[in-house]
């Protein structure tokens, strides 16, 4: 992987981990607990715990990815980022580019069933 390469990850890497904390922020305004409120009907409780229920979803995706593109961005400059951890070929760049935190090229992932 050239100098310039491994920039443009890094930018690429730093934008979306500033758009995860955007996201992050907006959904934990909408984790508040949800207590029952006598003007609301038994299924619009149900659909408003429904809803609390996909953001927690949403939420833990959302940490777990920025966890993974933290510690992409903390390695890019290791001998081991962008290379697959099961054939240990290098990883497509173009793959890189769309998911920097990618540990597998597409060929392994796909053997591997992920």
């Amino acid at each position: 992987m050239t100098q310039q390469e491994k920039e443009e990850l890094q930018h690429i890497i730093q934008t979306e981990i500033a758009a995860l904390t955007d996201e992050i922020a907006t959904i934990q305004t909408s984790l508040r607990p949800i207590k029952k409120d006598c003007s609301l009907d038994s299924i619009d409780h149900k659909m408003l715990k429904q809803d609390q229920n996909i953001n927690i979803q949403r939420y833990e995706v959302a940490k777990q990815r920025l966890n993974r593109l933290k510690a992409a961005y903390l390695n890019i400059d290791n001998k081991e980022y962008g290379v697959c951890q099961e054939c240990e070929e290098d990883i497509n760049i173009e793959r890189l580019k769309l998911i920097p935190e990618s540990k597998y090229c597409v060929s392994c992932m796909n053997e591997l069933g992920l």
